[in-house]
């Protein structure tokens, strides 16, 4: 993609405009703690005070927007005091260029770093930066900058009062998280039923996990229907794909197809009710067909072999996810199904806030290597913001902070965002301060009115800042402009500075990224191998459960199938990046990443499938399996560098070891479980696959087809 063409599909992702769930509540909670901030500042302070506390209020309600599974009150604590600290920091040393300028720098590089511990660390610092550079021009003495901080920091504690006092939707994005995916999984369960083979997205599944992490305290709070149901969802996925697949399920045809469809369409109606009652907190409704269509007893005479065995176990594994909705049974059995969920999907304990400190340091820490995109991110931040702010100095509008500060908001560590987001801006500013404009002139409010006017704003902000960032800033810069004009600010110097200094922040930022660029584009090869590497790993786990079923437990096979999923999202995402970049290809055009993404997904999926009918403990062991494993996991590590190199991998064990199992077979005269033989089969097949996708087409090899095995 050139130039022209990325910088015209940024600007018009930045300037989007997209419908999307309104959450009125919330956002009149947040306009309310910044009305009750204002007022105390008004009352007892003046204006001025007012002004600076206000921006205390504004950012931590911003906070506890941002997508985190912490609680709401302790971003915004965070946020509100971290912005006090800046602020009085900043007031401490601006009146000293070199000094501030010291300050400013290592400032604006740690909040770049920041991004290593997630986006919201990330957001929240780099806003902390640039609301300081409007902060401290406010206070007049060091005394004013301490009662300023303390206003600030009052701001961040009315938040989080309120958040505490008027709950909106307690637990909601953790329900809505959860009730995702289940929904995915009913969505699965229907496409199955069109598409034996269909393809599963796991990123719900993920997100999932993210939010099932709690702190101590949360797990003594969470309800009920939020325990153990994780772990149940996680094992419904492999058996609806192994009842569907024909090459280990029910045949493609026949009455035993048509019972496989019936019992996919009433699990996604009961997986469907499931969601909507975790979703709204409400008692659990299904539908009476799906529920006589899991328990006719017809089921065991119309299906045979590994198809019974998915089909019995959908059907108890649907009876616990009723019966986690319906939320019954005793305190004790409850704690009994959670510990059973745990043995395959524990509920992850997430450290408390001081606890979080060393790891985040850590985070930091290891970003601090060459080739970090982190890394480049901070650099390239804290050049522009010391540029911008040295640019802005020198230009006789005055209030240069402007152009920083709107340099590090819209700076991101990937290319699209910065640009999309800098292009929103700048066309959010001109909207935001001409609406402000008209209103000033026709009004001419005071401090009072503008004040209400500010509130206004923010409330606008908080309730449609999802609906695209063009918006949310068009009602930021009118915000700031009624803010600053109660303040005592002129209103006309305000629209004209602004305007053009946003233009030179945004600007900055856009050359910065083309100057000093981390693209993703040379990397796709890595994040590649990285995947085969995982997904080699995940299927060599699962069959080495039929090697020794009495020897490894279920742990290693989830520990590899989380390291997969997390390098195929890294692949994802990856991808996307990459995708409206300026960059050519490096030896991976589009259709060999659409290909190879598609045979690595088909890799998964064949080791999920045998996961869906894992032996038991005292199951009689396989052991060419164990031969297969091991071939699988030397194969895919080599053929890993081989993708970073640049080469096509073979996969020449792998096929060997099949040989090898089936002379075995013939010379003992056993026949190796259908299941696991034929899985072994779509291994190789998606495996040779991959490389043809590599290869252009070329060098085509038969393929062995694992549906021509009962």
């Amino acid at each position: 993609m050139g130039w022209l063409r990325a910088l015209r599909e940024t600007a018009r992702s930045g300037l989007t405009i997209e419908r999307r769930r309104l959450e009125p509540l919330i956002a009149m909670r947040g306009a309310a703690g910044l009305a009750l901030v204002i007022g105390v500042g008004l009352a007892f302070f003046g204006p001025v005070v007012a002004a600076s506390s206000a921006f205390g209020a504004f950012q931590a309600a911003i906070a506890t927007f941002q997508r985190s599974w912490r609680p709401r009150p302790v971003l915004a604590l965070v946020s509100g005091a971290s912005l006090a600290v800046s602020t009085f920091l900043g007031y401490l040393t601006g009146a000293h260029l070199p000094l501030f300028m010291v300050l400013l720098v290592l400032w604006t590089f740690l909040a770049g770093l920041a991004w290593a511990a997630g986006p919201t660390g990330g957001i929240i610092a780099a806003s902390n930066v640039g609301i300081m550079l409007v902060t401290i021009t406010l206070p007049t003495s060091v005394a004013q900058a301490s009662l300023h901080a303390v206003m600030i920091a009052f701001g961040g504690v009315v938040q989080a009062v309120l958040i505490v006092l008027f709950p909106v939707r307690r637990w909601g994005a953790q329900r809505d998280a959860l009730a995702d995916a289940l929904a995915a999984e009913a969505d699965y369960a229907r496409r199955l039923r069109h598409d034996p083979v269909a393809a599963f997205d796991p990123v719900p599944l993920m997100t999932a996990r993210s939010a099932a992490a709690v702190t101590p305290r949360q797990a003594r709070r969470r309800p009920a229907e939020l325990h153990g149901f994780r772990g149940v969802a996680e094992r419904i996925r492999p058996v609806l794909a192994s009842l569907a697949d024909p090459a280990v399920g029910a045949p493609a045809e026949g009455p035993e197809r048509d019972r496989v469809h019936e019992l996919l369409a009433a699990a996604a109606s009961v997986l469907d009710a499931a969601a909507g009652a975790i979703r709204h907190g409400t008692p659990v409704r299904l539908p009476a067909p799906a529920v006589a269509a899991l328990k006719t007893p017809d089921t065991g005479a119309i299906l045979t072999g590994a198809a019974r065995r998915a089909a019995r176990r959908l059907s108890a594994l649907l009876a616990d996810v009723i019966e986690t909705a319906e939320g019954d049974g005793t305190k004790e059995d409850r704690v009994e199904a959670d510990h059973a969920a745990d043995t395959i999907a524990p509920h992850r304990r997430r450290p408390t806030l001081l606890r979080l400190v060393p790891v985040v340091l850590r985070a930091m820490r290891a970003e601090l290597r060459p080739g970090s995109p982190i890394l480049r991110h901070a650099v390239r931040v804290t050049a522009v913001v010391a540029v911008g702010y040295l640019v802005g100095a020198a230009l006789p509008f005055g209030h240069g902070y402007w152009a920083p500060m709107a340099a590090i908001m819209v700076m991101r560590p990937e290319f699209a965002q910065t640009y999309a987001r800098a292009a929103g801006r700048f066309g959010g500013t001109i909207v935001g301060v001409f609406v402000a404009t008209v209103i000033v002139r026709a009004v001419h409010p005071g401090a009072g009115p503008a004040a209400s006017l500010a509130v206004g704003c923010a409330l606008l902000m908080y309730l449609l800042m999802r609906t695209g960032y063009v918006v949310g800033q068009a009602c930021v810069s009118a915000y700031v402009v009624f803010l600053l004009g109660m303040a005592g600010d002129v209103w006309s110097q305000t629209v004209a500075e602004r305007v053009v200094l946003t233009l030179v922040g945004g600007l900055l930022a856009m050359i910065s990224y083309a100057v000093y660029p981390a693209w993703e584009t040379p990397r796709l090869r890595n994040r590649l191998g990285d995947w085969l590497a995982a997904g080699g790993r995940y299927a060599a786990a699962v069959v080495d459960q039929y090697a020794d079923p009495g020897e490894r437990g279920p742990e290693d096979v989830r520990a590899a199938l989380l390291a997969s999923r997390e390098a195929r999202v890294a692949w994802q995402e990856a991808v996307a990046r990459a995708q409206h970049e300026p960059v050519r290809h490096r030896g991976l055009s589009r259709t060999a990443a659409e290909d190879a993404q598609h045979a690595l997904a088909q890799l998964g999926r064949a080791g999920m499938l045998m996961e869906a009918h894992l032996p038991e403990g005292d199951a009689a062991p396989v052991p060419a399996a164990a031969q297969l494993a091991a071939a699988l996991r030397r194969a895919t590590e080599r053929g890993a560098k081989e993708v970073r190199e640049r080469r096509v991998p073979r996969w020449d064990a792998v096929r060997e070891a099949l040989e090898r199992w089936d002379e075995e077979d013939r010379q003992c005269g056993r026949t190796s479980d259908p299941v696991v033989r034929s899985g072994a089969d779509l291994l190789l097949e998606s495996l040779e696959e991959f490389s043809q996708a590599l290869d252009g087409g070329a060098g085509t090899r038969p393929r062995t087809s694992g549906a021509g095995r009962s």
